[in-house]
């Protein structure tokens, strides 16, 4: 099996208790239309790269990091999400500390050629923890 999910695509999937209203979080406040969908599911595409929200009895307990969608100005999208009712995470741990709802992390990401990272957090209408990160150079 060495090797086989390497050569895979990631496919990240989002639980919603209410598909609709998920529609709506993701249409309304993230700009987001389904490039797909079926029953049970809506299918977007961002960047080539595909994610599914899907109908699920189950929730997800918010309390990490589902998804994430890199930015080039992560100040112009807090601002434009907060504007759209979105809330950001604030968060104070040793090492850790959001100011304004932006942590900035550094040593993230050094295979991408950045010396860090800031990033946001929020949930969806549904309680998934999405994030939104800017890799530092």
């Amino acid at each position: 099996m060495d090797g086989l999910l390497a050569r895979g695509r990631v496919a990240t999937r989002l639980p919603a208790r209410d598909l609709e209203r998920a529609r709506r979080f993701y249409a309304e406040v993230l700009g987001l239309e389904p490039v797909d969908e079926r029953p049970g599911g809506l299918l977007y595409r961002c960047g080539g790269v595909d994610f599914v929200v899907f109908r699920s009895t189950g929730a997800s307990p918010g309390t990490f990091t589902q998804m994430a969608f890199e930015v080039a100005d992560i100040e112009a999208v807090v601002a434009e999400l907060r504007a759209r009712g979105v809330a950001f995470e604030e968060v104070d741990s040793p090492g850790f500390r959001t100011q304004d709802g932006i942590a900035e992390i550094e040593g993230n990401y050094p295979s991408k050629g950045a010396r860090g990272e800031r990033g946001a957090w929020f949930h969806d209408s549904e309680g998934n923890l999405l994030g939104v990160g800017e890799l530092l150079y």
